[in-house]
């Protein structure tokens, strides 16, 4: 009997959480021949959020996923590096970026709804089992299995938990009570989604005005905006009158930043939330047969654009080394080993980029912090 085969007779994988890393990982592992069983605490599985960025390697790592046509179709890619602009508009620079494999885009978007119902098909597509509206409240390691208590009061026997609930993880903290959880790191981000003017064929960003913003395409009629706005204390942003305040803080801003500045109203909806980040230690990435992925172990802050993509490679790693290691731990330890210094350049490499921004430093200080971390993710996993 093939190793494949013989996984179906085995107890599920638990998979906590059903966003792009838990997705990820449950397709993955169903096309490798495991039975999972994905719980969501959501009882609609809905997501929210404007547009999210995709940089190359995050394309690669969707590639090896299987969706890159889809995404490229569903979302709006391009094969040439950002533009800069000021704060009216006019170009200053183009970002001289290559893709880096022949095949891929180097940057692009997609509206993350839409990549939720993309990866939410294909997890159903997959064979995958399902259950919404549910969370895990508890589980024993057995050695050999994990037995598992639901909020609904049912339990159920698993072969191993893979814990992607999230940057503010439950199972995190009831695997690690003492593990550190995320914290602030003094801004704010902003972001609306509007219609895409022909001219916005590509990221722009703009600088020399007091908050840093930029505009990506997401599809063929629509882009998002996000801006950058230094807060050095969390505060709470009233929904009703968030849309008065971006304005404000696009006041410096004309040309098609201005644009969308102007188009704001009562109705346009405004996504806001401080930027918290955490890394866990290596020794708190797994325990026994429950590990944790995805934001649950590395939640970083957007500066990279790198959050969705490490989560899928996280995915991936993960599937492959189980394939490798009969031994589950073992697995989870090789899985660690190759996944902690890779994400641990994102977090602090991110974290570091905000904090150069609040500090005010030189345009090319800035340039020089976020080459040396791309070029860094170039290197494949």
């Amino acid at each position: 009997m093939s190793q494949s085969s013989s996984r179906v007779d085995r107890a599920p994988i638990l998979v906590l959480g059903g966003g792009i890393g838990g997705m990820s990982f449950a397709i993955l592992a169903s096309r490798a021949g495991w039975p999972v069983h994905v719980v969501e605490a959501d009882p609609n599985w809905r997501v929210y959020g404007a547009g999210i960025t995709v940089t190359g390697p995050t394309y690669r790592a969707f590639r090896s996923l299987g969706i890159l046509d889809d995404l490229k179709a569903q979302g709006y890619h391009v094969t040439e590096g950002g533009r800069i602009c000021i704060p009216n508009g006019t170009p200053v620079a183009d970002l001289q970026d290559r893709p880096i494999q022949p095949d891929l885009p180097v940057s692009g978007g997609i509206m993350r709804p839409d990549l939720h119902t993309l990866l939410s098909r294909l997890t159903r597509e997959a064979g995958v089992r399902v259950s919404l509206g549910l969370t895990a409240t508890e589980w024993t390691d057995q050695g050999d299995r994990v037995e598992a208590r639901f909020s609904d009061g049912s339990t159920g026997t698993y072969d191993f938990v893979v814990a992607a609930d999230g940057a503010f993880s439950k199972a995190r903290s009831f695997l690690f009570p003492d593990a550190p959880r995320p914290a602030y790191t003094g801004q704010y981000c902003w972001r609306v989604v509007a219609k895409r003017p022909p001219e916005i064929d590509r990221s722009h960003f703009f600088v020399g005005a007091p908050v840093t913003c930029g505009l990506v395409p997401v599809s063929q009629d629509l882009m998002y905006l996000w801006l950058l706005e230094n807060v050095p204390e969390m505060r709470r942003v009233d929904e009703a009158t968030a849309y008065q305040r971006l304005a404000a803080l696009l006041a410096p801003f004309s040309g098609p930043v201005g644009a969308v500045r102007d188009a704001l109203n009562a109705d346009s909806w405004v996504n806001v939330r401080p930027l918290e980040a955490v890394l866990l230690p290596r020794d708190k990435w797994f325990k026994g047969r429950s590990i944790l992925i995805g934001d649950a172990s590395h939640a970083t802050t957007p500066h990279l654009a790198s959050g969705a993509g490490i989560a899928v490679e996280d995915a991936l790693v993960l599937v492959e080394e189980l394939q490798r290691h009969a031994d589950v731990p073992a697995a989870f330890q090789a899985f660690t080993d190759r996944r902690f210094e890779r994400c641990r350049l994102v977090v602090e490499s991110s974290v570091a980029i905000g904090k150069a921004q609040q500090d005010h430093v030189s345009p090319e200080t800035m340039g020089a912090m976020m080459a040396k971390a791309q070029a860094a993710l170039l290197a494949d996993i």
